[in-house]
């Protein structure tokens, strides 16, 4: 039997830490939590409100449950990929309504998918200034777009460096 060293209760030390970012996932389900607060007050505000709503309140209310929806389908990507690929394996594999994506978000895509989610989140904020543009200020309204634009090409880049990175591990594949 091999003797164990230093460096194998460093390793196992190590590898045990991940474990650390377990309560910040649990952390994120209760942020997920306020998040659902958040949307069935807005929902209720817009629900009392329909008597005295223009066609613009309707479409700038709708706006923002889409937006807290998909801040939190952006919070279930971070929670289950994030738990799945850095702390452990979820062991759901028979619910029959496990999500198709769940354990095959890698790193790669997580990122893919959180940009996609920002820059979504970003576009219904500037469509509901633009619906509304009359009480934002002009200077508001090119800051607002420049942000959304950068990370748009965050995106692109983040996309085109991952393309890169997965062609040339298969050149390399193939030259060994």
């Amino acid at each position: 039997m091999k003797k164990k060293n230093l460096e194998y209760y460093l390793e196992q030390g190590l590898f045990q830490s991940r474990w650390i970012m377990a309560p910040m996932y649990v952390g994120l389900v209760g942020a997920l939590v306020v998040l659902f607060i958040s949307f069935m007050q807005e929902l209720f505000h817009f629900f009392i409100s329909i008597p005295t709503l223009t066609q613009t309140d309707v479409v700038l209310g709708v706006l923002s449950l889409i937006d807290l929806s998909l801040a939190g389908n952006l919070m279930l990507i971070v929670i289950f990929s994030g738990y799945e690929n850095f702390v452990s394996k979820m062991d759901t594999d028979d619910h029959e309504d496990q999500p198709e994506w769940k354990g095959s978000v890698d790193f790669s895509a997580l990122k893919l998918k959180l940009i996609a989610s920002i820059v979504a989140i970003s576009g219904i904020h500037l469509l509901k200034v633009f619906m509304d543009v009359d009480k934002v200020s002009p200077t508001q309204v090119q800051w607002m777009v420049i942000i959304h634009v950068v990370f748009v090409i965050s995106g692109v880049l983040l996309a085109v460096m991952d393309r890169i990175a997965i062609a040339t591990k298969e050149i390399k594949g193939k030259l060994q």
